[in-house]
């Protein structure tokens, strides 16, 4: 559904001006009444507050007839909704005038005769600035409550409201869902918000990472195992098939699951059965299956590391989490959100970011998604002191080499004022990468562009070891390049 346009009231009591401008903006999309003096105006506000649709905007003329009445009116409009922003329109440019209108908090003013042109373009800004607070006004509502966004994920854009409508449709339910999105968009947020949504809520969610999980252990963490089936079986064990009982189970980066295995997951899949390690005994399978996946399947399986049967058993419901490059609009929400949330962990009481720093956010790529955001506003919370967060506690991968050019698609990095070495840019990246997916080879080096073996190589030569010394998993040591 679309969202109402923003309510603009006109206060003129020269009746074709104030019809022209009515016309004018409702031609533009929003919704306008005009009204004849203040005691109009003031009776519509109350209305509009009764039936909780409030004006946006308030344009008034200064003098109707005098100038009292224009100044009460925006006064009285900021002291009832201080959401609700005001432009005076006057004939007498004065510096008077002016000093009134910054004193009662107007948005600006306009001079008699009227630019139309500069007029819609001014009023359109207040419209947004108003639009906006009351967004988030309303988020930090949600936040006092208790309750944040839809089950949990933040976002007004296009693309995540309509993946909501998907999960509202599929979570009643039992069709198997893949979640494909980028590493740090929140697939598994997509998951408990299907399993929230569903009558399997009261049942667990059993949520296990396929990738984080070393091969020998994979099968037995997922389907239990026999007493003595292998060296250190001291006694039966459940798996996470057995203890999702009838809720769900989530199978993040299922992409990564070794090819001999997966014929028995497909069988769990299809048949709704499966058997521990070390027996022949079927256990039913009640539950219901949500996998994710950062990796390209399709591709997966045309190179053969993935089967197809089992792509095609997954592939039922899908739902595809859009990066947060492709819903910068989502950043006010974002940011509201984790500095709320940061408040209250560290005792502090931050209201939001500097213009400079939602301008470095907004020019960043994000290639670690939610995630990195998150990350980013911790480490400056952590750092600053006042309300307002500035430029100065910026991450370097947002202010130097991690921040793009004009709105990050042109794919051109931002120099840093000294220069750079080009193999230090190099290695750090390969940094970033491997950190912002824990140490995981292959979606870092899908996240640089490069092949696995590449990777492979590019970290023996830089000698790269994370802060324990140890190797990053994949990794042999070679002689030659690790000391």
């Amino acid at each position: 559904m679309k969202e109402p346009s923003v309510r603009i009231l006109v206060a003129d009591d020269e009746r074709p001006q104030r019809e022209i401008l009515v016309s004018s903006l409702c031609d533009e999309g929003f919704r306008a009444q005009g009204v004849p003096g203040l005691p109009e105006a003031l009776a519509a506000l109350e209305q509009a507050r009764k039936v909780d649709d409030p004006f946006g905007v308030v344009v008034t003329d200064l003098r109707m007839p005098t100038d009292k009445e224009g100044l009460e009116l925006l006064q009285q409009a900021r002291r009832d909704d201080p959401l609700c922003e005001v432009v005076l329109v006057t004939a007498y440019a004065t510096d008077d005038v002016a000093f009134h209108s910054g004193k009662a908090r107007a948005f600006g003013f306009l001079t008699k005769p009227l630019d139309f042109e500069k007029t819609i373009i001014t009023i359109t800004s207040a419209a947004d600035k108003s639009r906006l607070a009351r967004e988030n006004a309303s988020l930090k509502r949600l936040l006092l409550s208790g309750e944040s966004g839809y089950c949990g994920i933040i976002g007004k854009n296009t693309q995540m409201t309509d993946m909501f409508s998907v999960i509202d449709r599929v979570a009643g339910t039992d069709a198997t869902c893949l979640i494909r999105g980028e590493s740090g968009t929140g697939k598994e947020l997509v998951a408990r918000a299907i399993h929230k949504m569903s009558p399997r809520t009261a049942d667990p969610f059993v949520a296990i990472n396929c990738a984080a999980i070393p091969g020998n252990l994979i099968e037995s963490e997922l389907f239990g195992h026999e007493k003595g089936v292998f060296t250190g079986a001291t006694a039966r064990r459940a798996g996470r098939f057995e203890d999702v009982a009838a809720g769900t189970l989530f199978l993040d980066e299922i992409g990564s699951m070794q090819l001999d295995l997966q014929p028995k997951l497909l069988r769990a899949v299809q048949e709704l059965e499966f058997s521990r390690v070390g027996s022949a005994q079927m256990i039913p399978f009640r539950g219901r299956i949500v996998a994710a996946t950062a990796r390209d399947l399709e591709e997966a399986v045309q190179v053969g590391e993935f089967r197809e049967d089992l792509f095609f058993r997954l592939n039922v419901i899908v739902l595809e989490i859009p990066p947060l490059r492709e819903r910068k609009d989502d950043l006010p929400l974002l940011i509201d959100y984790f500095l709320a949330r940061g408040s209250r962990r560290h005792g502090k009481n931050f209201q939001g970011v500097t213009a400079p720093v939602l301008a470095a956010f907004e020019g960043h790529s994000w290639p670690g998604n939610v995630r990195e955001l998150e990350n980013s506003l911790e480490r400056m919370m952590v750092l600053g002191d006042s309300e307002m967060l500035g430029a100065e506690l910026l991450p370097p991968t947002i202010t130097s080499i991690g921040a793009r050019a004009g709105n990050g698609d042109n794919g051109q990095f931002l120099l840093p004022s000294e220069g750079l070495v080009l193999e230090d840019l190099e290695r750090d990246l390969i940094e970033q990468a491997l950190d912002r997916t824990s140490g995981r080879l292959e979606p870092a080096a899908r996240m640089l562009g490069i092949t696995y073996k590449t990777l492979q190589y590019r970290i023996k030569k830089y000698r790269l070891k994370d802060e324990n010394g140890v190797l990053p998993d994949g990794i042999i040591p070679d002689e030659g390049h690790i000391a």
